[in-house]
């Protein structure tokens, strides 16, 4: 096998966790020959254990991606890097890539599988329990916590949905505003009714031992018991790649993709977080299924 032939592949997957490794087996099973570049740091790194995900309930994440990476990896078409990609131009049928390492590398389609990066809050000891006790959804980590005295920090327009979705798991809920209120009066009324009370002293600091929330401290000097805070993190794309290559990014931040997870861009697809606002493992598992057997049905098409 010449240089040219070891450094060609007819996908480059650019992110190596859920969404990506999914993806490859997909390719894999279509006997493509794909590489797989990734950076090494999954958004979920701290999150002790997965859930609502059906065989893997209650797993350490990072056993489920090393197995997931060990059956993938059994296609002999599949290869892994672990690398960040830094540079992606031409077009269909036709990219070239550069890593940081320097390595080049061309592909006749591009997925990117990357993910996004949350935006820590100004509160001292938040970013320590993020994907621990400071969570973004119910569905993922709410049962552990049913029962259990339990804040969000939310305001405005979105509070009622958010507040009323985390009732659904303990009445023992804390609204923390972080400032002052902008949750409309009828709106307020409805959360009197549930019990549910509003803070609008800021929240200072989460003090915690190893993630696991103890109080909230408020710029007052006042503290509040809990054992999990719920808040929804602005975001941003944690490549910019696809931006500069002309990828939609939607009104609330994602790539933006079509039912087969394909961007604007011809030949380039997108799957996993960066294109979805539902997090969780099948979600990821799911969209990147869906762009392996697309990205596959395209590679057909052409004649490759």
């Amino acid at each position: 096998m010449n240089m040219e032939t070891q450094n060609s592949y007819d996908v480059a997957i650019i992110g190596g966790s859920y969404a990506g490794l999914s993806a490859a087996m997909a390719l894999g099973r279509a006997i493509r020959r794909a590489l797989i570049v990734d950076s090494g740091s999954p958004c979920n790194r701290q999150t002790p254990h997965a859930h609502n995900f059906l065989t893997q309930d209650g797993q350490v994440p990072a056993d489920i991606a090393a197995l997931c990476k060990k059956q993938v990896l059994a296609y002999p078409t599949l290869q892994y890097t672990k690398d960040r990609v830094e540079m992606v131009k031409g077009e269909n049928s036709s990219f070239y890539l550069e890593t940081t390492s320097g390595r080049r590398m061309q592909a006749k389609k591009i997925l990117f599988a990357t993910g996004i990066r949350d935006q820590m809050p100004a509160i001292d000891g938040f970013a320590d329990c993020w994907g621990i006790t400071a969570i973004h959804c119910p569905y993922c980590h709410g049962y552990e916590y049913r029962n259990e005295p339990t804040g969000v920090i939310v305001n405005g327009d979105m509070a009622l949905e958010k507040g009323r979705l985390i009732h659904n798991w303990t009445k023992k809920l804390t609204l923390f505003t972080n400032g002052t209120s902008t949750i409309s009066t009828i709106h307020r009324e409805q959360f009197a009714s549930m019990g549910v009370e509003i803070i609008e002293q800021p929240v200072k600091k989460v003090e915690h031992k190893e993630g696991y929330i103890n109080r909230v401290i408020l710029v007052d000097g006042s503290s509040i018991t809990l054992k999990v805070l719920y808040a929804h993190l602005p975001f941003e794309q944690h490549c910019k790649i696809p931006e500069r290559l002309g990828c939609t990014i939607n009104e609330v931040g994602h790539i933006a993709v079509d039912g087969f997870q394909k961007t604007n861009v011809p030949g380039i697809y997108a799957a996993g977080d960066n294109a979805s606002p539902l997090r969780s493992l099948a979600m990821a598992v799911s969209t990147g299924a869906v762009a392996g057997a697309f990205i596959n049905h395209e590679l057909i098409t052409e004649g490759y």
